[in-house]
């Protein structure tokens, strides 16, 4: 990889390239016609200065277009460095349930999960110094992303996000000790957690109360979103010739639970009958005490070929359209 400055070339060697305008011209330079050459005889009629003006441009316009490809064949590029990121900013871990309850369809035209991607989405694209991370769960618990500030990487995370990638189930506590466990030394004195589920802990081995007291002795604070209308709900259960098959079954939401977890750690709980459920967690977190954050940002290449390429384009059409009006150059 070559560098100049702040661009730099992905592939290189297409940089020789370069040394073919000044070869081509080289040999032009020595060539030694031995007669007056004209493709046609009405470039004699219109006089040798219209002849010499278009050659000229003619030259000009090839040489440019060499020139463009072979920048653009190189692909140059800014970008792709490390940057410092000071602020005062919040350690926040994000769990959200994968089970298949969540594909319920009570949020008319989504599912649970898509309105709670959507809302996560939200949050995330409204912080600035704030680290955060990733936790997906089911049955299992799974860290998507560790905490970082690269807000993009965590945004493209939480599209990938499916029912299904884990075992099903809902073990809220493996949950909260994956979460708690990322937590645990990060740096600052906020650290919160936001767990997301709309149900019943029914699998894994820690209790989540067990669970959420001992984050809160981390000094981590949980606030825990119930996701679900009342009543009765479109709930997958099984798959059918058309995808899958639903019911209209009973919302089973453990709220004292998740009211229970959210009061021992010092956080709140917030039932999401509809989207702005999440909205009142920002307001919560914006009053948290924050402290100074040092982190590393990863800032991703930007392709900067289409400049050169439109050059040689361009070129290539001005070249052309002389052609047509002069003839080949000699």
């Amino acid at each position: 990889m070559i560098r100049f400055g702040v661009i730099d070339f992905g592939q290189p060697w297409w940089l020789v390239l370069l040394l073919l305008p000044m070869a081509w011209l080289v040999w032009r330079r020595h060539r030694r016609p031995a007669a007056i050459l004209f493709s046609r005889v009405d470039v004699l009629v219109r006089g040798p200065s219209f002849g010499r003006w278009t050659a000229r441009l003619m030259l000009a316009a090839r040489i440019i277009a060499i020139l463009g490809m072979a920048l653009a064949l190189a692909r140059p590029r800014a970008g792709a460095r490390v940057e410092q990121v000071n602020g005062d900013g919040i350690s926040i871990m994000l769990a959200i349930d994968l089970s298949s309850s969540m594909l319920s369809e009570d949020f008319q035209p989504q599912n649970r999960i898509e309105v709670a991607k959507d809302r996560v989405k939200q949050f995330i694209s409204g912080r600035t110094a704030d680290q955060i991370g990733l936790v997906s769960f089911s049955g299992e618990a799974l860290t998507q992303v560790p905490l970082t500030v690269d807000y993009p990487v965590l945004l493209a995370a939480v599209d990938n996000l499916q029912s299904g990638q884990l075992e099903d189930g809902t073990a809220i506590g493996t949950a909260i000790v994956t979460a708690a466990n990322r937590l645990r030394n990060a740096p600052g004195r906020s650290k919160v957690l936001i767990l997301l589920t709309d149900g019943v802990n029914n699998r894994g081995a820690i209790d989540p109360r067990t669970a959420a007291q001992a984050a809160a002795a981390l000094g981590i604070r949980i606030y825990t979103i119930g996701v679900g209308t009342e009543g009765m709900a479109p709930v997958p259960v099984g798959r059918g010739v058309f995808g899958l098959r639903y019911e209209l079954r009973p919302v089973e939401l453990d709220e004292p639970l998740l009211e229970s977890i959210a009061q021992s750690s010092g956080g709140r709980y917030f039932r999401a009958r509809d989207g702005q459920a999440l909205q009142r967690i920002y307001q919560q977190i914006d009053q948290l005490e924050r402290s100074p954050v040092r982190a590393k940002r990863y800032v991703r290449y930007r392709e900067l070929y289409r400049w050169p390429l439109g050059a040689a384009l361009g070129a290539l059409m001005l070249e052309l359209a002389l052609l047509a009006v002069r003839g080949p150059l000699p």
